[in-house]
């Protein structure tokens, strides 16, 4: 068997081991050169890296080269494209699958699950775009095991068998320069379900109309949370499901009131499992939450610094703003995708009382301001700074003691950094250098 693997990344790698492990002749496929291939593998770069796809059985994508640019350079191959998802749902050994998708909290989601069925006693295992493959583990795997996958749109798009528990969360417009369109976004995030059967389970935010349209799709069982019959916040106090009282929400470790939905959306999943109590109450009172999604690092001069570089959208942004408490400097920006922003704006205007400053950064950081000069908001500064410790000299000028300095950018980091990781680990190591 002939195997085209494009893209070397986790995914594209993962890729290359599984099906060496299994006898086929791979060749990677890539823009730029690789020098770290393990023997006995081909390697197609430059130019015409694309062409010719028809003479391979296999054509294993990445999940962010979408499947046109295959298309455009090859005809009748659609049904040789595969990617590393769909591979394991054609080869697992289990079907007891959760996959999570959602605009923002699949990350925090998909690990709370997995945290609570382990909590469980249950052989389970987080794989997806949280960063691994579950090719990885596949040999591991028995009927029994269970599996977590946090799917992105792009690892969705041509998704051929849907998991037996899909958790669909808030979906906002996002990632509309590979996708096109919105519906096109939805159109792939509800792939998640389409493929599902009667005795499988769709479990969606009740106050997100978009994920009760993409939860639709399914032909099995609807679940609501945040709304009985999922789990759901009683009188702003308890986390409770099924009339029982999981924890106070003030008990939960994670920052913020978003991350309650996130909480109430794993505790409905884990609920589907077992419908035992501990496990998520021990999970949600010990989990603190994951790297640079409004991550506490440390207190300087009376001053609290949050790394939140996880957010590359405006919607995160404003989660964090709500969950982080007292007067605030905002550091705002990064590569600039043309999503609107007047809504956006609008927001930074009502909460203007508790935004100390905004410091705009990045590509984007023009626009932004035209916006919220239109919106009526005047406390910003737009930065030309090039580096991180610019960016953090610059909000320290903005911010006194008793405030906090909140990096929370609400784009992508490509303008500056080489990822949300990069910016988010560059702006703890300046802040722990003050």
């Amino acid at each position: 068997m002939k195997v085209a693997v494009i893209g070397y990344g986790i995914e594209g790698k993962s890729a290359v081991d599984y099906w060496l492990k299994r006898g086929a002749e791979v060749t990677v496929c890539k823009r730029t050169e690789v020098s770290d291939l393990p023997p006995g593998v081909g390697l197609r770069f430059g130019e015409g890296y694309l062409k010719g796809l028809d003479a391979f059985d296999v054509i294993s994508r990445t999940g962010s080269v979408h499947p046109n640019l295959i298309l455009g350079a090859n005809t009748g191959v659609e049904a040789k494209i595969t990617t590393v998802i769909n591979e394991f749902f054609r080869s697992s050994p289990t079907k007891n699958v959760i996959g999570v998708t959602g605009t923002k909290g699949k990350g925090t989601t998909s690990t709370l699950i997995y945290q609570m069925l382990k909590v469980a006693g249950k052989h389970v295992f987080l794989a997806g775009n949280i960063g691994s493959s579950p090719l990885d583990f596949i040999d591991e795997l028995t009927p029994d095991s269970w599996v977590v996958l946090e799917l992105s749109s792009y690892q969705l798009y041509d998704l051929k068998q849907s998991p037996h528990i899909g958790v669909c969360l808030t979906v906002v417009p996002e990632h509309l320069n590979w996708h096109g369109t919105m519906e096109d976004y939805v159109r792939s995030k509800s792939q998640l379900f389409a493929h599902q059967t009667d005795i499988d389970i769709a479990i969606y935010f009740a106050d997100n109309q978009a994920s009760h349209d993409i939860a639709s799709t399914s032909p099995g069982a609807k679940i609501p949370y945040y709304a009985v019959p999922g789990a759901y916040v009683e009188d702003d106090t308890f986390l409770t499901i099924d009339d029982q009282q999981v924890c106070e929400v003030s008990e939960i470790k994670m920052v913020g009131k978003h991350n309650w939905q996130n909480a109430c959306a794993a505790v409905t999943a884990f609920w589907q499992v077992l419908r035992e109590i501990e496990p998520p109450r021990s999970v949600l009172l010990s989990f603190a939450g994951l790297p640079h999604r409004i991550e506490f690092v440390r207190e300087v001069n009376g001053i609290r610094y949050f790394n939140d570089s996880f957010a590359a959208n405006p919607s995160a942004t404003e989660a964090a703003i709500e969950a982080v408490e007292g007067p605030k400097v905002l550091v705002l920006g990064g590569f600039d995708r043309m999503l609107p922003l007047e809504q956006f704006a609008q927001f930074i205007k009502s909460h203007e009382k508790e935004l100390a400053g905004v410091l705009l950064v990045g590509q984007s950081a023009p626009r932004l301001a035209g916006e919220l000069e239109e919106a009526g908001f005047a406390h910003f500064k737009a930065s030309s700074a090039a580096t991180m410790p610019q960016i953090v000299a610059e909000a320290n000028e903005l911010a006194r003691s008793g405030e906090s300095i909140l990096l929370s950018p609400g784009f992508p980091s490509f303008d500056m950094f080489k990822n949300f990781e990069d910016r988010g680990e560059q702006f703890k190591r300046e802040v722990m250098s003050l």
